[in-house]
């Protein structure tokens, strides 16, 4: 899978996990035809064909939404894994429309369970699950790459407007370097960076790797992640474990990344770094440009990176495994440290009760890291309720959600993988969706985002329907509908384009204020309900 577990647990039993060369351009992109309009999924409400007018003047008073009961805040999402066929589509080949049918009964499936955001895998091994102008078709969609899905559509889009019609954030999920899989079946297209540019690539293991020591690979892995946020509405990047590759041995010894000639050069130019401090550097400045960029498109567009869960032997003491600093060359600390995040996902795939890998104590210990402030929402290992992995009871990870909520710093989970939450497979997702999960939760705030709020919305009773409508300029992501009836408060949320709701019988009065795309919510404007 592509969030590679901890050496020391059970591994996923699918796949997880030279001179002279052409300059690497993009192709001309074909003529493709506009894809079809996404239709709108039957559990989202409607908007009114013609929405109603706001009153000239707003009725009801202006209160603290915080005064008020509401949802949590709380970020629960799910990685959609695409490599190797993991959660979607179920395999390579499938129809337009069944590919279209199994990620809506996907993100019904979040929303039946309580997540409010989904982690999509969009450039599995530099192919793209989109229209790209810089990388093939992956071949995951139709089982040859470079071949586009027929009837065309472009995944992304479709992902995208299903999952914001759900009220569901999109994290566009990228690996930066890994350039092919073991389980690549079909022949490389050739718009593939290792057909056009070999002297970018490195063989290692079963793998082939952008070398991250050479300039022009880090600069077409940025391109083609700002290429995403440039041209489609995602609520965030990500990435996972993957920098450097894990190591690889042969005949019981380390084989060394084969990266003598860009570091050659590197020293050439004036490097004065021993290797493995010139790779840290190298991918430290990949995820402080890559925050950077993704900030200077679009500021409202989250960063998340998803490292191994231990950052170093011994912290904190007592921890022992994998060495990620020293190994793959990925100082997540540094970075969370940096700022250059605006979420980190550590991957705590450890069970409560792990001796040498506990994990109450990482989940303590990378909170303690959180000089900035930034949002910890640690990953969760769920495939270990899968009956072909095994491991884990249901009742482990819904053990560490609630961990999670109770500490200090952390604000959420993320879950891999979707699979993992189909009832086929195991109870976790009903007793997520009927345990810790059953209300509503709001994505915790970004302030450092972006801190003004919306505007209180106006807001008119119309018969039994609420009525409402945005007021200023600051655009509204979703809105948060509270009713009072017999004394007691009750809240829904719901996207953006939704402008009434049908009050329960016995109504009170109705609240409802307006959350930004960076999650800071309004004040809200209550009405009473007057009594027939």
């Amino acid at each position: 899978m592509t969030l590679r577990p901890a050496p020391l647990v059970l591994a996923l039993a699918v796949a997880v996990a030279a001179c002279g060369a052409p300059p690497l351009t993009p192709p001309t992109p074909p003529a493709a035809p506009a894809p079809p309009v996404a239709e709108r999924p039957p559990e989202a409400p409607s908007p009114p064909a013609a929405p109603p007018e706001a009153p000239a003047r707003p009725s009801g008073v202006v209160v603290d939404a915080a005064a008020l009961p509401g949802p949590a805040r709380e970020f629960r999402a799910a990685w959609i894994a695409t490599v190797a066929n993991i959660d979607w589509p179920s395999r390579s080949g499938l129809s337009t429309a069944q590919q279209q049918a199994e990620l809506r009964s996907l993100l019904d499936r979040a929303v039946e369970v309580g997540l409010n955001a989904v982690v999509f895998q969009v450039r599995p091994f530099a192919d793209a699950l989109y229209f790209s102008p810089y990388e093939p078709w992956s071949e995951v969609l139709t089982g040859r790459q470079g071949q586009a899905p027929s009837p065309w559509y472009d995944p992304l889009q479709f992902a995208v407007d299903e999952a914001h019609a759900r009220g569901l954030e999109l994290h566009a999920w990228f690996n930066p370097y890994r350039a092919s899989h073991p389980t690549q079946r079909g022949p490389r297209d050739g718009q593939h960076v290792s057909v056009l540019r070999p002297d970018l690539v490195r063989t290692y293991g079963d793998y082939t790797w952008l070398d991250p020591g050479e300039p022009e690979a880090t600069d077409h892995s940025m391109r083609t992640i700002l290429d995403v946020v440039q041209r489609y509405d995602v609520d965030g990047v990500h990435l996972d474990d993957y920098f450097y590759p894990y190591p690889v041995e042969k005949r019981g010894r380390r084989v060394s990344f084969p990266d003598d000639a860009s570091y050659a050069r590197a020293v050439a130019a004036g490097e004065t770094l021993g290797r493995d401090d010139w790779r840290r550097q190298n991918v430290d400045r990949f995820v402080e440009r890559l925050y950077r960029e993704v900030k200077a498109e679009k500021p409202h567009v989250k960063v998340g990176i998803s490292p191994f869960g231990i950052w170093r032997p011994g912290h904190p003491a007592g921890v022992r495994g994998f060495d990620q600093y020293a190994e793959i060359y990925a100082d997540a600390r540094r970075w969370m440290r940096e700022g250059w995040l605006d979420y980190l996902a550590p991957q705590l795939y450890w069970s409560i009760e792990s001796r040498g890998q506990p994990f109450p104590a990482l989940l303590d210990w990378w909170g303690q890291q959180n000089d900035r402030g930034r949002h910890l929402w640690p990953g969760l290992y769920d495939s270990r309720t899968l009956p072909d992995v095994g491991g884990y009871e249901p009742e482990q990870i819904v053990r560490q959600v609630r961990l999670v909520r109770d500490d200090a710093e952390a604000t959420g989970t993320v879950h891999f993988s979707m699979k993992a939450l189909l009832d086929r497979y195991s109870s976790l997702g009903r007793d997520l969706g009927t345990g810790p999960y059953a209300e509503p939760a709001l994505v915790p705030a970004s302030p450092w985002l972006g801190a003004t709020p919306p505007a209180p919305p106006a807001v008119r009773i119309e018969g039994q329907r609420a009525v409402w409508a945005q007021e200023g300029s600051e655009p509204v992501w979703q809105w948060v509908v509270r009713t009072r009836t017999r004394g007691a408060w009750s809240w829904r949320v719901v996207g953006g384009g939704v402008q009434s709701m049908a009050l329960p019988a016995g109504a009170e009065a109705v609240a409802v204020s307006a959350v930004s795309r960076v999650g800071v919510e309004s004040p809200a404007r209550r009405v009473d309900v007057a009594r027939p």
